[in-house]
Protein backbone atom coordinates (compact mmCIF):
# COMPACT_ATOMS: atom_id res chain seq x y z
CA UNK A 1 0.00 0.00 0.00
CA UNK A 2 1.16 3.29 -0.93
CA UNK A 3 1.96 5.73 1.62
CA UNK A 4 -0.40 8.75 2.08
CA UNK A 5 1.05 12.07 0.48
CA UNK A 6 2.23 14.69 3.16
CA UNK A 7 -0.11 17.13 3.03
CA UNK A 8 1.24 20.85 2.97
CA UNK A 9 -1.35 22.61 5.87
CA UNK A 10 -0.60 24.37 8.96
CA UNK A 11 1.77 21.94 11.17
CA UNK A 12 2.50 19.91 8.90
CA UNK A 13 6.22 18.65 8.07
CA UNK A 14 6.37 20.32 4.58
CA UNK A 15 5.16 23.94 6.23
CA UNK A 16 8.51 24.05 8.18
CA UNK A 17 10.23 25.20 4.90
CA UNK A 18 8.45 28.17 4.73
CA UNK A 19 8.49 29.05 8.58
CA UNK A 20 11.21 32.31 9.18
CA UNK A 21 11.91 30.04 12.67
CA UNK A 22 12.66 26.95 10.52
CA UNK A 23 15.68 25.00 11.49
CA UNK A 24 17.63 22.49 8.58
CA UNK A 25 16.03 19.21 8.41
CA UNK A 26 17.48 15.89 7.05
CA UNK A 27 15.80 12.51 5.59
CA UNK A 28 16.33 9.40 7.64
CA UNK A 29 15.98 5.80 5.82
CA UNK A 30 12.58 5.40 5.39
CA UNK A 31 12.36 8.45 3.65
CA UNK A 32 10.83 10.46 6.91
CA UNK A 33 11.96 14.39 7.15
CA UNK A 34 13.28 15.08 10.56
CA UNK A 35 14.16 18.68 11.39
CA UNK A 36 17.16 18.83 13.17
CA UNK A 37 17.45 21.78 15.67
CA UNK A 38 20.74 23.61 17.30
CA UNK A 39 22.03 22.06 20.52
CA UNK A 40 20.14 23.85 23.43
CA UNK A 41 20.49 24.01 26.84
CA UNK A 42 17.18 22.39 28.37
CA UNK A 43 17.44 24.32 31.31
CA UNK A 44 17.92 28.19 29.67
CA UNK A 45 17.01 27.60 26.31
CA UNK A 46 20.72 29.24 25.54
CA UNK A 47 22.40 27.69 22.04
CA UNK A 48 25.00 25.36 23.11
CA UNK A 49 27.54 27.65 20.15
CA UNK A 50 26.84 30.73 21.61
CA UNK A 51 27.57 29.36 24.93
CA UNK A 52 31.13 28.09 23.40
CA UNK A 53 31.57 31.18 21.55
CA UNK A 54 30.94 33.46 24.58
CA UNK A 55 33.43 31.31 27.01
CA UNK A 56 36.21 31.50 24.28
CA UNK A 57 35.56 35.30 24.03
CA UNK A 58 35.94 35.67 27.58
CA UNK A 59 39.06 33.19 27.52
CA UNK A 60 40.59 35.96 25.34
CA UNK A 61 39.89 38.72 27.65
CA UNK A 62 41.06 36.80 30.38
CA UNK A 63 44.16 35.40 29.61
CA UNK A 64 46.45 38.38 28.65
CA UNK A 65 49.15 37.84 26.35
CA UNK A 66 52.56 39.86 27.61
CA UNK A 67 54.79 41.07 25.45
CA UNK A 68 58.43 41.39 26.19
CA UNK A 69 58.25 44.63 28.46
CA UNK A 70 55.65 43.15 30.05
CA UNK A 71 57.61 40.03 30.82
CA UNK A 72 60.60 41.91 31.84
CA UNK A 73 58.36 43.93 34.55
CA UNK A 74 57.01 40.72 35.53
CA UNK A 75 59.98 39.57 36.15
CA UNK A 76 61.89 42.53 37.96
CA UNK A 77 59.04 42.34 40.78
CA UNK A 78 59.51 38.34 41.14
CA UNK A 79 63.28 39.12 41.43
CA UNK A 80 62.73 41.62 44.18
CA UNK A 81 59.91 39.61 46.56
CA UNK A 82 62.29 36.85 46.16
CA UNK A 83 65.91 38.73 46.96
CA UNK A 84 63.74 40.44 49.78
CA UNK A 85 63.29 37.19 51.09
CA UNK A 86 65.95 34.62 50.93
CA UNK A 87 69.69 34.63 51.33
CA UNK A 88 71.99 35.66 48.35
CA UNK A 89 73.21 32.22 46.92
CA UNK A 90 74.95 31.42 43.69
CA UNK A 91 71.98 30.77 41.76
CA UNK A 92 69.77 34.05 43.39
CA UNK A 93 73.29 36.23 42.39
CA UNK A 94 72.85 34.89 38.87
CA UNK A 95 69.46 35.67 38.17
CA UNK A 96 69.27 39.41 40.42
CA UNK A 97 72.25 40.74 38.70
CA UNK A 98 70.01 44.28 38.09
CA UNK A 99 69.34 44.39 42.08
CA UNK A 100 71.27 45.28 44.41
CA UNK A 101 73.12 42.38 46.57
CA UNK A 102 73.06 43.84 49.92
CA UNK A 103 69.18 43.58 49.87
CA UNK A 104 69.37 40.10 49.75
CA UNK A 105 67.77 38.14 52.50
CA UNK A 106 67.01 41.01 54.57
CA UNK A 107 64.02 39.40 56.02
CA UNK A 108 66.07 36.48 57.07
CA UNK A 109 68.69 38.69 58.34
CA UNK A 110 66.38 40.47 60.79
CA UNK A 111 66.13 37.48 63.26
CA UNK A 112 67.40 34.48 61.75
CA UNK A 113 64.15 32.86 61.86
CA UNK A 114 63.34 31.75 57.90
CA UNK A 115 65.24 28.69 56.70
CA UNK A 116 68.14 30.02 55.12
CA UNK A 117 68.04 27.65 52.10
CA UNK A 118 64.06 28.19 51.24
CA UNK A 119 61.87 26.80 49.13
CA UNK A 120 58.91 28.98 47.76
CA UNK A 121 55.97 27.95 45.92
CA UNK A 122 54.51 30.86 43.14
CA UNK A 123 51.21 30.29 41.79
CA UNK A 124 49.83 32.22 39.14
CA UNK A 125 46.50 34.36 40.94
CA UNK A 126 45.92 35.59 43.59
CA UNK A 127 44.57 33.92 46.81
CA UNK A 128 40.74 35.74 46.03
CA UNK A 129 41.59 33.29 42.72
CA UNK A 130 40.98 30.16 45.21
CA UNK A 131 44.75 29.17 44.08
CA UNK A 132 45.00 28.21 47.93
CA UNK A 133 42.71 26.79 50.28
CA UNK A 134 42.03 30.10 52.52
CA UNK A 135 39.17 32.07 53.87
CA UNK A 136 38.58 35.25 51.90
CA UNK A 137 36.39 37.20 54.61
CA UNK A 138 39.40 38.63 55.76
CA UNK A 139 40.73 39.79 53.05
CA UNK A 140 40.37 43.64 51.43
CA UNK A 141 38.87 43.90 48.18
CA UNK A 142 40.94 44.33 45.25
CA UNK A 143 40.06 44.59 41.35
CA UNK A 144 42.27 43.57 38.88
CA UNK A 145 42.38 47.11 36.50
CA UNK A 146 41.67 49.00 39.16
CA UNK A 147 44.01 47.99 41.94
CA UNK A 148 46.38 45.42 40.07
CA UNK A 149 47.22 44.28 36.38
CA UNK A 150 48.76 40.58 37.46
CA UNK A 151 48.62 38.71 40.43
CA UNK A 152 50.05 35.83 42.16
CA UNK A 153 50.07 33.88 45.73
CA UNK A 154 53.86 32.90 47.12
CA UNK A 155 53.86 30.42 50.21
CA UNK A 156 56.92 31.53 52.05
CA UNK A 157 57.91 28.50 54.29
CA UNK A 158 58.46 29.80 58.12
CA UNK A 159 59.24 25.83 59.01
CA UNK A 160 60.97 23.68 56.14
CA UNK A 161 60.57 19.83 57.83
CA UNK A 162 61.79 17.96 54.90
CA UNK A 163 64.39 15.90 57.04
CA UNK A 164 62.40 12.76 57.02
CA UNK A 165 64.17 11.65 60.64
CA UNK A 166 62.44 15.56 62.08
CA UNK A 167 59.89 13.98 64.58
CA UNK A 168 56.46 15.95 63.98
CA UNK A 169 53.83 16.16 66.20
CA UNK A 170 50.41 17.06 64.16
CA UNK A 171 48.50 17.12 66.98
CA UNK A 172 44.90 17.12 65.18
CA UNK A 173 42.84 16.09 68.61
CA UNK A 174 41.26 19.43 69.27
CA UNK A 175 40.76 20.21 65.59
CA UNK A 176 38.20 19.77 62.65
CA UNK A 177 39.52 17.57 59.67
CA UNK A 178 41.60 19.06 57.43
CA UNK A 179 43.48 21.50 60.13
CA UNK A 180 46.05 20.73 63.25
CA UNK A 181 48.05 22.15 65.74
CA UNK A 182 52.06 22.13 65.13
CA UNK A 183 53.77 20.88 68.53
CA UNK A 184 57.52 22.17 68.81
CA UNK A 185 57.81 19.62 71.52
CA UNK A 186 59.81 17.14 69.43
CA UNK A 187 62.33 20.01 67.98
CA UNK A 188 65.85 20.74 69.28
CA UNK A 189 66.23 23.60 71.86
CA UNK A 190 67.96 26.19 69.26
CA UNK A 191 64.69 25.73 67.17
CA UNK A 192 62.19 26.43 70.04
CA UNK A 193 63.91 29.20 71.55
CA UNK A 194 64.03 30.79 67.61
CA UNK A 195 60.48 30.86 67.79
CA UNK A 196 59.13 30.67 70.77
CA UNK A 197 58.24 34.15 70.82
CA UNK A 198 55.52 32.79 67.78
CA UNK A 199 54.15 30.34 69.99
CA UNK A 200 51.42 29.79 72.55
CA UNK A 201 52.17 27.75 75.45
CA UNK A 202 50.62 24.74 76.83
CA UNK A 203 51.74 23.69 80.61
CA UNK A 204 50.98 19.68 81.03
CA UNK A 205 50.24 18.45 84.27
CA UNK A 206 53.06 16.69 84.51
CA UNK A 207 54.96 19.93 84.19
CA UNK A 208 56.39 20.12 80.83
CA UNK A 209 55.56 22.89 78.56
CA UNK A 210 54.46 22.56 75.53
CA UNK A 211 54.84 25.26 72.86
CA UNK A 212 52.11 25.06 69.65
CA UNK A 213 53.25 26.85 66.70
CA UNK A 214 50.95 30.10 66.24
CA UNK A 215 49.62 30.70 62.78
CA UNK A 216 48.69 34.59 63.76
CA UNK A 217 51.59 35.58 66.01
CA UNK A 218 53.65 33.92 63.26
CA UNK A 219 51.68 36.45 60.70
CA UNK A 220 51.99 39.17 62.84
CA UNK A 221 55.95 38.38 63.15
CA UNK A 222 56.13 37.93 59.44
CA UNK A 223 54.05 41.39 58.35
CA UNK A 224 56.20 43.30 60.89
CA UNK A 225 59.34 42.13 59.24
CA UNK A 226 58.22 43.00 55.78
CA UNK A 227 56.99 46.27 56.39
CA UNK A 228 60.53 47.01 58.43
CA UNK A 229 62.48 45.58 55.43
CA UNK A 230 60.58 47.49 52.54
CA UNK A 231 60.74 50.73 54.86
CA UNK A 232 64.47 50.82 54.81
CA UNK A 233 65.14 49.06 51.21
CA UNK A 234 62.96 51.97 50.11
CA UNK A 235 65.73 54.63 52.26
CA UNK A 236 68.04 54.10 50.04
CA UNK A 237 66.39 53.56 46.04
CA UNK A 238 67.88 52.35 43.13
CA UNK A 239 67.06 52.93 39.60
CA UNK A 240 65.09 50.28 38.20
CA UNK A 241 63.58 49.07 41.88
CA UNK A 242 59.97 48.20 42.02
CA UNK A 243 57.58 51.12 43.70
CA UNK A 244 55.78 50.08 46.62
CA UNK A 245 52.67 51.13 46.06
CA UNK A 246 50.84 49.43 48.93
CA UNK A 247 51.95 46.50 51.92
CA UNK A 248 48.55 45.43 53.83
CA UNK A 249 48.17 42.76 56.65
CA UNK A 250 44.55 40.72 55.10
CA UNK A 251 44.15 38.23 57.82
CA UNK A 252 47.14 36.23 58.20
CA UNK A 253 48.21 37.12 54.33
CA UNK A 254 50.30 39.31 53.56
CA UNK A 255 49.07 41.64 50.27
CA UNK A 256 52.39 44.07 48.52
CA UNK A 257 51.14 45.65 45.30
CA UNK A 258 54.48 46.60 42.88
CA UNK A 259 54.41 49.21 40.55
CA UNK A 260 57.03 47.99 37.73
CA UNK A 261 56.82 50.63 34.53
CA UNK A 262 53.61 50.94 34.04
CA UNK A 263 52.71 47.50 35.71
CA UNK A 264 51.37 46.65 38.89
CA UNK A 265 51.72 43.39 40.73
CA UNK A 266 49.77 42.06 43.47
CA UNK A 267 51.65 39.38 45.49
CA UNK A 268 49.57 37.55 48.89
CA UNK A 269 52.33 36.53 50.41
CA UNK A 270 51.29 33.66 53.10
CA UNK A 271 53.69 32.16 55.50
CA UNK A 272 53.24 28.51 55.49
CA UNK A 273 54.75 25.49 57.40
CA UNK A 274 56.61 22.85 54.65
CA UNK A 275 56.49 18.97 54.66
CA UNK A 276 58.01 16.75 52.37
CA UNK A 277 55.85 13.26 52.12
CA UNK A 278 52.26 13.25 52.66
CA UNK A 279 49.96 13.16 55.73
CA UNK A 280 48.39 10.03 57.46
CA UNK A 281 44.75 11.62 57.38
CA UNK A 282 44.98 11.76 53.37
CA UNK A 283 46.20 7.90 53.02
CA UNK A 284 43.07 6.73 52.09
CA UNK A 285 42.89 8.70 49.19
CA UNK A 286 45.84 7.43 47.21
CA UNK A 287 44.00 3.98 47.27
CA UNK A 288 41.40 5.08 45.05
CA UNK A 289 41.62 5.45 41.55
CA UNK A 290 41.51 8.64 40.38
CA UNK A 291 41.95 10.92 36.70
CA UNK A 292 45.43 11.59 36.85
CA UNK A 293 46.83 7.54 37.15
CA UNK A 294 48.97 7.20 34.55
CA UNK A 295 49.37 10.96 33.33
CA UNK A 296 51.95 11.42 36.19
CA UNK A 297 53.94 9.62 38.82
CA UNK A 298 52.29 9.40 42.19
CA UNK A 299 55.73 10.78 43.42
CA UNK A 300 55.20 13.86 41.63
CA UNK A 301 51.44 14.11 43.41
CA UNK A 302 52.75 13.17 46.93
CA UNK A 303 55.99 15.19 46.81
CA UNK A 304 54.96 17.40 49.65
CA UNK A 305 52.50 19.51 51.17
CA UNK A 306 51.73 22.54 53.73
CA UNK A 307 49.96 24.23 56.68
CA UNK A 308 49.15 27.60 56.05
CA UNK A 309 47.39 29.77 58.54
CA UNK A 310 43.77 29.37 58.12
CA UNK A 311 41.61 27.87 60.83
CA UNK A 312 37.93 25.89 60.46
CA UNK A 313 34.61 27.85 61.62
CA UNK A 314 34.89 26.33 65.46
CA UNK A 315 38.44 26.40 65.87
CA UNK A 316 41.01 28.88 67.46
CA UNK A 317 42.87 31.17 65.24
CA UNK A 318 46.01 31.88 67.72
CA UNK A 319 46.70 27.72 67.31
CA UNK A 320 45.12 25.96 64.02
CA UNK A 321 46.70 25.03 60.95
CA UNK A 322 44.82 23.90 57.37
CA UNK A 323 46.58 21.05 55.73
CA UNK A 324 46.70 22.60 52.28
CA UNK A 325 47.79 20.61 49.20
CA UNK A 326 48.45 23.17 46.65
CA UNK A 327 52.00 21.83 45.55
CA UNK A 328 49.98 18.66 44.43
CA UNK A 329 47.68 20.33 42.97
CA UNK A 330 49.74 22.19 40.31
CA UNK A 331 50.71 18.45 39.25
CA UNK A 332 46.76 17.78 38.79
CA UNK A 333 46.13 20.94 36.87
CA UNK A 334 48.53 19.60 34.12
CA UNK A 335 46.04 16.59 33.53
CA UNK A 336 42.80 18.70 33.28
CA UNK A 337 42.24 19.39 29.25
CA UNK A 338 41.91 23.30 28.14
CA UNK A 339 38.33 23.29 27.30
CA UNK A 340 37.76 22.70 31.13
CA UNK A 341 40.10 24.99 32.33
CA UNK A 342 38.22 27.66 30.22
CA UNK A 343 34.94 26.73 31.41
CA UNK A 344 36.27 27.23 35.26
CA UNK A 345 37.86 30.33 35.07
CA UNK A 346 34.37 31.64 33.09
CA UNK A 347 31.93 30.14 36.24
CA UNK A 348 34.89 31.30 38.51
CA UNK A 349 34.77 34.77 37.34
CA UNK A 350 30.87 34.64 37.38
CA UNK A 351 30.60 33.34 41.09
CA UNK A 352 33.05 35.92 42.27
CA UNK A 353 30.82 38.42 41.20
CA UNK A 354 27.62 36.79 42.51
CA UNK A 355 28.39 35.20 45.59
CA UNK A 356 30.82 37.86 46.86
CA UNK A 357 28.38 38.58 50.05
CA UNK A 358 28.35 36.77 52.14
CA UNK A 359 30.93 35.24 51.50
CA UNK A 360 30.80 31.91 52.10
CA UNK A 361 31.76 30.73 48.92
CA UNK A 362 35.09 30.28 47.69
CA UNK A 363 36.68 29.69 44.31
CA UNK A 364 38.53 27.51 45.71
CA UNK A 365 35.30 25.25 46.55
CA UNK A 366 35.01 25.26 42.77
CA UNK A 367 38.51 24.17 42.01
CA UNK A 368 37.10 21.20 44.09
CA UNK A 369 33.98 20.07 42.65
CA UNK A 370 36.29 20.61 39.27
CA UNK A 371 38.76 17.96 40.37
CA UNK A 372 35.68 15.33 42.18
CA UNK A 373 34.40 16.26 37.93
CA UNK A 374 37.45 14.49 36.65
CA UNK A 375 37.42 11.52 38.55
CA UNK A 376 33.73 10.94 37.85
CA UNK A 377 33.33 11.55 34.23
CA UNK A 378 35.37 10.04 31.43
CA UNK A 379 38.53 10.98 30.01
CA UNK A 380 37.19 11.45 26.65
CA UNK A 381 34.30 12.96 27.51
CA UNK A 382 36.34 15.88 29.22
CA UNK A 383 38.82 16.03 26.72
CA UNK A 384 36.15 17.13 23.79
CA UNK A 385 37.12 20.82 22.12
CA UNK A 386 33.61 22.01 21.61
CA UNK A 387 32.51 20.86 25.46
CA UNK A 388 33.31 24.23 27.64
CA UNK A 389 29.65 24.93 27.44
CA UNK A 390 28.44 21.73 28.38
CA UNK A 391 31.16 21.94 31.46
CA UNK A 392 30.37 25.58 32.57
CA UNK A 393 26.59 24.20 32.68
CA UNK A 394 27.89 21.27 35.12
CA UNK A 395 30.11 22.99 37.21
CA UNK A 396 27.15 25.56 38.04
CA UNK A 397 24.71 22.23 38.70
CA UNK A 398 27.22 20.91 40.89
CA UNK A 399 28.17 24.18 42.40
CA UNK A 400 24.21 24.69 43.49
CA UNK A 401 24.09 20.69 44.32
CA UNK A 402 26.64 21.31 46.89
CA UNK A 403 24.83 24.97 48.57
CA UNK A 404 20.79 22.93 48.62
CA UNK A 405 23.66 20.20 50.12
CA UNK A 406 25.87 22.18 52.45
CA UNK A 407 27.92 19.38 51.43
CA UNK A 408 31.67 20.00 49.25
CA UNK A 409 34.34 17.30 49.96
CA UNK A 410 37.74 18.01 50.46
CA UNK A 411 39.12 16.54 47.47
CA UNK A 412 42.57 14.97 48.97
CA UNK A 413 40.16 14.86 52.52
CA UNK A 414 36.80 13.14 51.80
CA UNK A 415 35.49 12.97 54.96
CA UNK A 416 36.05 16.47 55.16
CA UNK A 417 32.79 18.54 54.46
CA UNK A 418 34.03 22.13 53.29
CA UNK A 419 30.48 23.41 53.69
CA UNK A 420 29.37 22.13 57.15
CA UNK A 421 29.50 25.41 58.64
CA UNK A 422 27.34 27.11 56.24
CA UNK A 423 23.78 28.18 57.84
CA UNK A 424 20.40 27.18 55.95
CA UNK A 425 19.84 30.84 55.04
CA UNK A 426 23.24 31.30 53.47
CA UNK A 427 22.86 28.15 51.71
CA UNK A 428 19.62 28.77 50.24
CA UNK A 429 20.45 32.36 49.61
CA UNK A 430 23.68 31.19 47.22
CA UNK A 431 21.45 28.83 45.48
CA UNK A 432 18.68 30.82 44.51
CA UNK A 433 21.51 32.76 42.97
CA UNK A 434 22.58 30.13 41.25
CA UNK A 435 19.78 29.45 39.79
CA UNK A 436 19.02 32.54 38.31
CA UNK A 437 22.82 32.26 36.16
CA UNK A 438 21.48 29.00 35.59
CA UNK A 439 18.40 30.59 34.27
CA UNK A 440 20.27 32.90 32.05
CA UNK A 441 23.80 31.95 31.41
CA UNK A 442 24.57 33.02 28.21
CA UNK A 443 23.65 36.95 29.97
CA UNK A 444 26.06 36.13 32.65
CA UNK A 445 28.69 35.43 30.85
CA UNK A 446 28.57 38.77 28.70
CA UNK A 447 28.01 40.55 31.91
CA UNK A 448 31.66 38.88 32.80
CA UNK A 449 32.97 39.66 29.60
CA UNK A 450 32.50 43.12 29.85
CA UNK A 451 34.14 43.28 33.44
CA UNK A 452 37.12 41.54 31.66
CA UNK A 453 37.49 44.14 29.11
CA UNK A 454 37.01 47.18 30.90
CA UNK A 455 39.37 45.57 33.55
CA UNK A 456 41.96 45.49 30.37
CA UNK A 457 40.71 48.88 29.55
CA UNK A 458 41.94 50.55 32.77
CA UNK A 459 45.25 48.83 32.82
CA UNK A 460 46.00 49.94 29.06
CA UNK A 461 45.07 53.18 29.96
CA UNK A 462 47.39 53.10 33.07
CA UNK A 463 49.88 51.82 30.67
CA UNK A 464 49.58 54.26 28.01
CA UNK A 465 49.13 56.99 30.53
CA UNK A 466 52.81 56.04 32.33
CA UNK A 467 54.66 55.66 29.17
CA UNK A 468 53.60 59.00 27.63
CA UNK A 469 53.90 60.82 30.75
CA UNK A 470 57.07 58.97 31.34
CA UNK A 471 57.13 60.40 34.91
CA UNK A 472 60.19 58.41 36.81
CA UNK A 473 59.68 57.40 40.25
CA UNK A 474 61.60 58.17 43.36
CA UNK A 475 63.38 54.80 42.45
CA UNK A 476 64.25 55.70 39.13
CA UNK A 477 65.90 58.63 40.22
CA UNK A 478 68.04 57.39 42.37
CA UNK A 479 70.87 56.90 39.88
CA UNK A 480 71.64 60.29 39.94
CA UNK A 481 71.46 62.71 36.72
CA UNK A 482 74.24 61.27 34.88
CA UNK A 483 72.58 57.88 34.83
CA UNK A 484 70.87 57.98 30.73
CA UNK A 485 66.95 57.49 30.97
CA UNK A 486 66.48 55.56 27.65
CA UNK A 487 62.55 55.04 27.63
CA UNK A 488 61.77 58.40 25.72
CA UNK A 489 63.55 56.63 23.23
CA UNK A 490 61.89 53.30 23.59
CA UNK A 491 58.58 55.80 23.53
CA UNK A 492 59.11 57.41 20.80
CA UNK A 493 60.09 53.79 18.64
CA UNK A 494 57.37 52.12 19.66
CA UNK A 495 54.72 55.14 18.30
CA UNK A 496 56.48 54.94 14.96
CA UNK A 497 55.61 50.90 15.08
CA UNK A 498 52.18 51.57 16.14
CA UNK A 499 51.80 54.75 13.51
CA UNK A 500 52.89 53.99 10.30
CA UNK A 501 52.33 56.95 7.75
CA UNK A 502 51.99 59.24 10.36
CA UNK A 503 53.70 62.55 11.71
CA UNK A 504 54.97 61.98 14.75
CA UNK A 505 56.60 65.33 17.14
CA UNK A 506 58.43 65.22 20.84
CA UNK A 507 57.36 68.67 22.51
CA UNK A 508 60.06 68.84 25.84
CA UNK A 509 59.64 71.87 28.34
CA UNK A 510 63.65 72.81 28.79
CA UNK A 511 62.02 73.83 32.40
CA UNK A 512 60.77 70.32 32.68
CA UNK A 513 62.34 67.75 30.72
CA UNK A 514 60.67 64.53 32.68
CA UNK A 515 56.92 65.49 30.82
CA UNK A 516 56.96 65.50 27.04
CA UNK A 517 54.10 65.90 24.99
CA UNK A 518 53.75 63.97 21.75
CA UNK A 519 51.93 64.76 18.73
CA UNK A 520 50.41 62.19 16.38
CA UNK A 521 49.40 64.26 13.29
CA UNK A 522 47.00 67.22 14.62
CA UNK A 523 46.44 64.88 17.99
CA UNK A 524 48.15 66.22 21.54
CA UNK A 525 48.23 63.88 24.25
Amino acid sequence: MAAPALTSRAGSVNSLGNSPTATPSSTNNNNKIIASYPELDFRSGARIEDLNRLIQEFSKHDQREYDDQRALEIHTAKDFIFSMLEIETHQTKQHSSSLQLSNFGMVQKLDQKLPVANEYLLLSGGVREGVVDMDLDELSVYARGTDYDMDFTLLVPALKLHDRNQPVTLDMRHSALCHSWLSLRLFDEVTINKWKDCCTVVDHVNGATNYFFSPTLVADWFYESISVVLVEIQKKPQRGMPRVEKVERNGTIISVILGVGSSRMLYDIVPVVSFKGWPAVAQSWLMENHFWDGKITEEEVISGFYLVPACSHKGRKENEWRLSFARSEVQLKKCISASLMQAYQACKAIIIKLLSRPKAISPYHLRSMMLWACDRLPATYLSQDDFSAHFLLGLIDDLQHCLVNKMCPNYFIPQCNMLEHLSDETAMLHARKLSSVRSDPTEHLRTTIEHAKAANRLTLDLHWRGSASNLPSPQSDAGGEHQPDDRLAKKLQQLVTENPGKSISVFINPDDVTRPHFRIDDKFF
